[in-house]
């Protein structure tokens, strides 16, 4: 199985920048492609690697233009995070991001996933990363279920193989191009004979798929709120925002305050500096 996944990868794999960049290019990486497809991380990373190549540089930003740097990539807070993560590996670790994973794990943002994702693609060392495609992959390749559950359980992270920084790249891409979520391409996978899924006859999974909402959400307000501003050279008044329900507004503007998102004074908002 090893040999047909990396084999299959080496000639399949698609030319992304961050697979040949500096650990701190990986970590953004891995900040921006948390939940957020490869199509519309690319521009967003080559515009962050270009305009700050080193932890310093964010750090050093106002972070109002972090916001405005993020654009639509979603969930905002991962900017946040990455911002702050930026100015403790500037200050504690002389600029350089941490090799060990329970450092990384101390950082702002930084989870078990993220912080093994960083250590392996940046550093070459071997860890059960648990992205959602390589999870998909050995679900059906060893469980014989569609689906993996929502989020990986003890099992899994124990017993599923480890064979180093390339195998998890291969597997993951394998997920990502040929083991998809729907409508696999197994007349294509490498290791299609080995696969419990298939030889089961692709049995649907049990586990409950849900879509998230998005029309009308606080999420969406909050979302329509930042971009406003984004896009605004002037604070702006609450009936600027042209959203129709005012107390869902209301909300969500307060959230993103308290969360220190934007600001306010006399009644009107901006991105906070």
């Amino acid at each position: 199985m090893l040999d047909e996944v990396t084999r299959w990868f080496e000639e399949n794999k698609r030319e992304l920048p961050w697979r040949s960049t500096s650990p701190w290019g990986v970590m953004i990486s891995e900040f921006m492609l948390q939940q957020t497809p490869v199509v519309r991380v690319l521009p967003k990373w080559n515009e962050w690697i270009s305009r700050w190549p080193e932890p310093r540089a964010l750090a050093e930003s106002d972070k109002s233009e972090v916001i405005k740097a993020w654009g639509r990539l979603g969930y905002p807070r991962r900017a946040l995070r990455l911002w702050e993560a930026a100015k403790v590996i500037a200050s504690d670790f002389d600029n350089q991001v941490p090799r060990d994973v329970e450092t990384l794990k101390a950082l702002p943002g930084v989870g078990d996933y993220t912080a093994k994702a960083i250590a392996t693609f940046a550093f070459g060392q071997s860890h059960n990363v648990m992205d959602i495609n390589i999870r998909r992959v050995f679900a059906r390749l060893i469980d014989g279920e569609q689906h993996p559950k929502q989020s990986a359980d003890k099992r899994e992270r124990q017993e599923r193989p480890v064979f180093g920084p390339t195998w998890s790249a291969a597997v993951m891409e394998l997920g990502a191009l040929i083991c998809t979520a729907k409508n696999p391409l197994c007349d294509l996978c490498p290791v299609a004979t080995s696969c419990l899924w298939l030889r089961n006859g692709k049995p649907p999974s049990m586990q409950p798929r849900k879509a998230q909402a998005w029309a009308g959400t606080k999420r969406q307000c909050r979302g329509a709120i930042l971009q406003r501003l984004r896009e605004s050279d002037r604070p702006l008044r609450l009936e600027e925002f042209n959203w129709q329900e005012k107390s869902q507004l209301e909300v969500a503007l307060a959230e993103l305050i308290e969360e220190g998102f934007i600001q306010a004074s006399n009644s009107r908002y901006s991105l906070a500096k």
